[in-house]
């Protein structure tokens, strides 16, 4: 740099526009660097801000599901069915729904069927009432039905499909783990 300067001093012009030129440029410098200090602590500001609202939400959210329905128990279980028993024989057509009543599998069985693109599995006691003797439900074709108050449910979806219009909450079926692996099925909750 020296010898830049050194080399132009005779010029009157071109070091006298340097020297101001830098005046100026250091002079900007110290305003750049206040400003870029500031964006940056409005930067980290609302960073921290969006960090504690996110935080917020995903701590008010509960991905506890031990109560999915008041009437029923969650029953910790795992079954394996296997479609080569003559037993399951029918979950190989798409369709077919059997009754799992195995000792500890849900509360009172499991519903499975093959819906063509997987099997779904759902809780064989009536969702709407607390379990007792009239509460495992039967199944009619591709539903099953409630032999205490008639309530009809689809295996497909497991929504109540005669829901009364009482103005009281009703449950769907609850829903239980079907993943397929060969020729077996393993429902789980």
């Amino acid at each position: 740099m020296v010898s830049f300067l050194y080399k132009y001093k005779k010029s009157s012009t071109i070091p006298m526009t340097c020297m101001v030129f830098l005046r100026g440029f250091n002079a900007n410098i110290d305003n750049f660097c206040s400003t870029l200090f500031q964006n940056r602590f409005q930067t980290l500001t609302m960073k921290h801000f969006w960090t504690i609202v996110l935080m917020a939400i995903v701590l008010s959210c509960s991905s506890d599901t031990s109560n999915r329905n008041p009437y029923l128990q969650e029953v910790r279980f795992r079954f394996e069915i296997n479609l080569n028993l003559p037993l399951y024989n029918e979950l190989q057509f798409t369709g077919n729904a059997v009754f799992v009543d195995n000792n500890g599998v849900g509360t009172r069985g499991a519903f499975v069927i093959n819906t063509g693109s997987g099997f779904m599995a759902w809780e064989a006691s009536c969702p709407n009432h607390v379990p007792n003797e009239c509460s495992t439900m039967t199944i009619d074709g591709q539903n099953v039905v409630c032999s205490c108050e008639g309530y009809t449910y689809s295996l497909f979806t497991g929504q109540q499909l005669d829901r009364p219009d009482d103005g009281n909450r009703y449950h769907d079926l609850l829903f239980y783990s079907a993943v397929q692996g060969g020729n077996t099925v393993v429902i789980s909750n």
